[in-house]
């Protein structure tokens, strides 16, 4: 699981998850990328770090995605060539930024 992170070409500083993504195998990977992983301890685990303020932005991203899935058309994907996919995200993104 840990091998399937590539963030390479992307302008990471940090790297937001969950406690099921708390494994050393994974924050090692993160790291290695030069990033920052912000992911709260399990309550087995040995406690670390965690900026919980910078965590907290991550419910903004989840909340993002719970709106677009009500479009049926992003949810069920309809385009299909990625450009067009894109530019319906954008769309809607731009429905839901002015509600």
């Amino acid at each position: 699981m840990a091998g399937d992170i590539d963030l390479a070409g992307l302008p990471t500083a940090y790297v937001l998850g969950d406690k099921e993504y708390d494994s050393a195998a994974f924050w090692e990977t993160i790291i290695a990328q030069d990033a920052a992983p912000v992911i709260p301890p399990r309550s087995t685990a040995p406690q670390a770090e965690c900026d919980y303020a910078l965590y907290c932005e991550r419910n903004l991203v989840e909340r993002f995605f719970l709106k677009i899935k009500h479009f049926r058309r992003i949810a069920t994907r309809y385009e299909q060539t990625p450009r067009a996919f894109m530019a319906m995200l954008n769309i809607v993104s731009a429905f839901i930024w002015t509600k």
